[in-house]
């Protein structure tokens, strides 16, 4: 039985690599160089992997790319490096998969409802929200900060994991005790200066690094009362959507390149002269630069010279094994990431709704753990908004029974949604039967216009008579 041990394995990533960060007490950060450290270390330990994992999505695969020539040595061998973005493929798919269709916030109280619509619209909720799942995708991770710009308005945008990360104490709750964000910025005099600002529950704090030490350069307070960074999570490990399958995907590009460096090679193939030629040194180089070479024959066994003979050399390709090896690593890679296909003949023709979510089965047991740490996040998001808010105003909007509703992003048939739509007619509530017809994208304003069609339809009716009456006097006038 073979025991594996990760110091010694060769992994692509260190261990430390999805670690979190902990601290006893917030005060901790302001002595000696204990913030810098962190710093440091998130850009040893943790920034490595999300480099690489951000080069495959945007298809420079590191394995293929970086490898030494497979040919090492002086001949004109072919050495192509085919690279497959499959990467971007599982994180389209993914996300388009998760927030192809916006996600749904809403509150049961009008007031309240009303300030979540307004705070979204000004911050382009969709979009953001479709950053942060692109990025958990990705990095496993994602990073978003709540603050007021210079018009003291609320905004909330999408950080960078590759310089951002959360403090957490060491109890069983993981409170969040701070959130740091660092970047170089060049000084008049060119030279560049780290910075570094950390966000605690009442502070920000903005360092700037003077002779190798953090030193703060500047404080400001804020009034969200926890502190606003927030972290999303892919899962529990923070693992991208990817990651697990890029050894698969360097294997793919490996077989990918030999196949088209067996295609180039071939047309290059060596000619073998069989027969006695009288050759020189001389002729010998020139035979050997234009792709041949000599081979003297043989003897028979009565002493006489074997045939002369003239043929390419060239080694022999396994068509049908390479590609079914070539086919099984595709498979697997959609198998292990859980998303499908769409050139399989599975996939094709028109599928129903209910067939597609059987398809999609595996995909949809990782939507319903994405859904749910994603509202995690969110939640915090309209906590933090409500916190501020709440401060300013005289109404107070409670955000623990804000409602978030992801919608999959699936080809839907028309005539299900409405044939499910009829066949419910009088067992459930108006506004549930019309959420499931696809064109209606608010059910209780679509029921809000039905209701005031309906009035009108009723005012009509009530003047009727007095419209026909009216008309049939003008009508007996004419023929007076």
């Amino acid at each position: 039985m073979t025991i594996y041990n990760q110091d010694n394995n060769n992994t692509k990533f260190s261990k430390n690599a999805n670690d979190d960060f902990n601290i006893v007490q917030l005060d901790e950060l302001f002595k000696a160089d204990n913030l810098q450290y962190l710093v440091k270390k998130h850009q040893d330990t943790q920034v490595p992997r999300l480099e690489m994992l951000e080069a495959y999505y945007l298809n420079r695969n590191t394995d293929i790319l970086t490898a030494e020539r497979r040919v090492n040595d002086t001949t004109n061998k072919a050495d192509h490096r085919a690279v497959h973005n499959y990467a971007k493929y599982v994180s389209r798919f993914i996300v388009g998969y998760l927030t192809g269709n916006p996600i749904t916030i809403i509150h049961k109280d009008e007031k309240t409802n009303e300030e979540i619509i307004k705070v979204n619209d000004i911050n382009d909720v969709d979009a953001i929200n479709s950053d942060l799942s692109l990025d958990l995708s990705i990095y496993g991770r994602a990073f978003e900060i709540v603050y007021r710009d210079e018009q003291d308005i609320d905004r909330f945008k999408v950080l960078d994991p590759k310089n951002t990360f959360i403090i957490y104490d060491y109890s069983l709750d993981k409170n969040v005790l701070a959130g740091v964000r660092y970047y170089t910025i060049t000084a008049d005099n060119n030279d560049k200066v780290n910075m570094v600002e950390m966000y605690t529950a009442q502070k920000i704090y903005y360092f700037k690094e003077v002779d190798g030490e953090l030193v703060i350069s500047e404080e400001k307070s804020h009034y969200y009362n926890e502190v606003p960074i927030i972290e999303y999570l892919n899962d529990r490990f923070k693992q991208g959507d990817f990651e697990n399958v890029l050894t698969l995907i360097d294997l793919y590009d490996s077989a990918q390149s030999d196949t088209a460096n067996y295609m180039t090679d071939i047309n290059d193939a060596m000619l073998a002269i069989v027969g006695n030629v009288e050759l020189n040194g001389d002729d010998a180089v020139k035979f050997r630069q234009a792709n041949m070479i000599h081979i003297k024959p043989g003897e028979s066994s009565n002493g006489t010279e074997g045939h002369a003979d003239v043929k390419f050399i060239y080694k022999q390709y396994d068509v049908n094994g390479s590609e079914a090896y070539k086919t099984r690593l595709q498979r697997d890679i959609h198998k292990y990431t859980n998303t499908p296909d769409l050139n399989d003949e599975n996939f094709s023709g028109v599928q129903s709704g209910e067939s597609m979510k059987y398809k999609l089965f595996g995909l949809e047991q990782i939507r319903a753990i994405k859904e749910r740490l994603f509202k995690k996040g969110l939640m915090k998001r309209y906590k933090l908004l409500f916190n501020n808010i709440n401060l300013t105003g005289v109404y107070k909007h409670d955000y623990s029974t804000i409602t978030i509703q992801f919608t999959p992003n699936l080809p839907k048939s028309l005539m299900e949604s409405i044939e499910a739509f009829n066949a419910l007619n009088g067992g459930i509530s108006e506004q549930t039967r019309m959420s499931l017809l696809p064109f209606i994208d608010n059910p209780s304003e679509e029921l809000q216009k039905m209701q005031e069609e309906s009035s009108n339809e009723h005012y009509k009716d009530a003047f009727k008579p007095q419209q026909e009456h009216v008309a049939q006097d003008e009508k007996n006038d004419i023929n007076d």
